[in-house]
């Protein structure tokens, strides 16, 4: 069995379909695809439960920094998601 530390974390490719949806929602709003990802990618903590993230997170090194470990406010998580449809 493999511990945290010989885990060996990966960067997953996207699928011609989800990458179409990203390329298509990076025209609507006239962005370059890599800034709506970032976008996108930014917002989930604002989003999805962070107990649950953090519960089954293999990274415990990373918790002072991690996004999903901190509180948001209503205005900022506002903000996140108005950088999801603002052109």
């Amino acid at each position: 069995m493999q511990t945290n530390k010989e885990r060996r974390f990966y960067t997953p490719q996207f699928s011609g379909p989800q990458s179409g949806t990203v390329r298509r929602y990076a025209w609507a709003l006239n962005k370059p695809m890599t800034k709506v990802m970032n976008n996108l990618i930014a917002a989930l903590p604002a989003i999805v439960d962070p107990a649950r993230v953090c519960l089954a997170c293999l990274e415990k090194s990373f918790c002072k920094g991690c996004p999903f470990g901190r509180s948001y406010s209503e205005e900022e998580k506002a903000a996140l998601l108005a950088a999801l449809t603002s052109a």
